[in-house]
């Protein structure tokens, strides 16, 4: 029997074909109509090269050619534009209006049943003037779903400038700074308040640092931004507001105002964008159409300082999914709109249920079905839908479009590695991850690692295991286990475990002693985060979250 195509790749019939040539005809009239200019790069790329400009989105393929050259094929077309930019047409006169439709490439972990190729249709205008560049591409992506018929389309607009100016000015500690960008990059909101709160900041500072990243809504939210950094005495010409007020004006002209909102969660990629940074969205899926920003420091990078770059791409498989023309081999269902039906909510199952059936009943949902709900897996409630799921499956649930949003501990979140807002520090369920060792054994790992130059370690949490160790700089040999662990020292399968303990009975039971802590562990309120930018009801449970744990922590 003939294999077929490799893990996240696959084959497109012709029903298929043809309904994505009808979408990308149509995006690349729109484009051309602007004055956009096709453009093609090589589908494989210089690694070094590229990380010149920034951060590679996504993990890369990667291979070595006859020179000894490391290359990866391109894991997204802005990059390869931009060094095309400043080598070949760095000597160009006037803006370059360019526009590409390119497969691109990303490595995704087995079992996520993720793809690895998919395409984009995009635009980068470089060497234009900043806010008229800006004004340009987000009106441009807003004609380009309209043309298409996207139905119920927004955009959410963020910018880098606000909190990058907030750290240029009023936090002198570097390692602070870059702790401070992980936490928003990685979307990580409670560990962002974590590092705060345990900072020695004037308090007008931490509220600010705190409070940016979860400013949303109508233009009327730059209000707040201003307030966050004049309150931490950031000078109003360095927030970068008054840009986005008069980018507000002019998509008023043009009547596209109504369908842009702000939320400053989106900010990332410090390294890579210097402006605003967008996205487009749609009811009914569960990631953004289109991404899109300003990165002027790609090209400074590249060598080509004091030029202006902003650009979107929009992927051609949510297109089809969320425009039903997936053809005969379809791509996904397109959901029902937000509005239209129950949020969903991811209820974990076990020793967090009872709290968190507690927490969502403190908040005011009806919850009676979830006390008694027999065999059910989902139980419907009014303007609300439970899911019951194990915690370390909740992320996966949100992250791929089961559930809106959810609950699980901080660990399974590590664990999952999915693109997830965390917004909530629930504050029950807590436990902490240790290193244990057999009491009879003690030394032993410390000589084995001596002479044999790495460790064993078994425990059922491989990510959260390997970030500790190369927090510690030890190399280590993990076996993943799912249960039982313990014995994987005890019968020398390995010298050493990681694992959760709440009281440490177990360990003392099999005569295991803690040799280190590697992380406490709490409960987590997390949503995707296309959801969270397009559902108000989203944010509204979270802020009424934060408030009932605020309570019972003072009470």
């Amino acid at each position: 029997m003939i294999a077929g195509t490799p893990r996240g790749f696959r084959d497109i019939l012709p029903a298929e074909a043809e309904a994505r040539e009808r979408i990308s005809d149509t995006v690349r009239d729109c484009f051309s109509r602007h004055g956009y200019h096709p453009v093609e790069t090589p589908l494989l790329e210089d690694r070094d090269v590229l990380e010149r400009g920034g951060r590679i989105k996504g993990s890369p393929f990667q291979l070595f050619d006859s020179d000894d050259r490391l290359l990866t094929l391109r894991p997204d077309i802005t990059l390869p534009i931009a060094r095309m930019a400043a080598t070949r047409l760095r000597s160009a006169s006037g803006p370059q209006r360019l526009r590409y439709a390119a497969p691109v490439v990303r490595e995704q972990a087995s079992l996520k049943g993720q793809p690895r190729q998919f395409t984009q249709l995009g635009v980068e205008l470089i060497g234009g003037e900043g806010l008229a560049s800006e004004y340009e591409v987000v009106s441009l992506l807003a004609e380009v779903l309209d043309t298409l018929g996207v139905k119920d389309w927004h955009v959410v607009c963020g910018s880098v400038t606000p909190l990058v100016a907030l750290l240029d000015r009023c936090v002198s500690d570097p390692l602070l700074c870059e702790s401070v960008l992980a936490c928003v990059h990685g979307s990580d909101l409670v560990g962002l308040d974590q590092l705060v709160d345990a900072s020695d900041l004037d308090e007008p500072v931490a509220r600010a640092l705190k409070g940016i990243a979860r400013v949303h809504g109508d233009d009327s939210v730059i209000d707040d931004i201003d307030s966050l950094l004049a309150g931490a005495g950031v000078p109003m010409g360095e927030r970068g507001t008054l840009e986005l007020r008069e980018l507000v004006c002019r998509l008023s002209d043009v009547g596209r105002a109504s369908r842009v909102t702000f939320d400053f969660s989106i900010i990332n990629s410090f390294d890579y964008y210097t402006g605003i940074v967008f996205k487009g969205y749609a009811d009914g899926i569960a990631a953004s159409l289109a991404s899109g920003g300003r990165y002027d420091a790609v090209l400074a990078n590249m060598g080509l300082p004091d030029t202006c770059a902003c650009g979107f791409a929009l992927s051609l498989e949510r297109l089809q999914e969320v425009l039903g023309e997936q053809g005969e081999a379809g791509v996904a269902t397109p959901g029902v709109s937000l509005g239209e039906r129950p949020l969903r909510i991811a209820v974990p199952k076990g020793s967090l249920n009872s709290d968190t059936i507690d927490a969502l009943e403190a908040c005011g949902l009806p919850v009676q079905g979830l006390r008694d709900p027999g065999r059910k897996l989902i139980i419907p409630a009014g303007d609300v839908e439970y899911v019951i799921v194990r915690p370390t499956d909740a992320p996966a649930f949100v992250g791929f479009g089961g559930a809106d949003c959810g609950i699980c501990g901080s660990d399974s979140l590590i664990e999952a590695d999915l693109d997830l807002l965390q917004l909530v520090d629930l504050r029950y369920g807590a436990c902490r991850f240790i290193v244990a060792e057999p009491r009879a054994n003690a030394g032993m790992a410390d000589r084995a690692y001596s002479w044999r130059g790495t460790i064993r370690v078994a425990t059922k949490y491989p990510r959260i295991t390997q970030m500790y160790y190369d927090r510690m700089g030890v190399t280590a040999d993990i076996l993943a286990l799912h249960g039982n662990i313990e014995l994987g020292p005890i019968v020398g399968m390995a010298d050493r475990i990681v694992d959760i303990t709440a009281t440490g009975t177990t360990l003392a039971e099999n005569d295991l002693v803690v040799v280190d802590d590697v992380m406490e562990c709490t409960a987590r309120f997390f949503a995707g985060p296309a959801a969270y930018r397009c559902d108000s009801r989203i944010r509204d449970l979270a802020d009424r979250l934060a408030e009932v744990t605020g309570r019972s922590a003072r009470s």
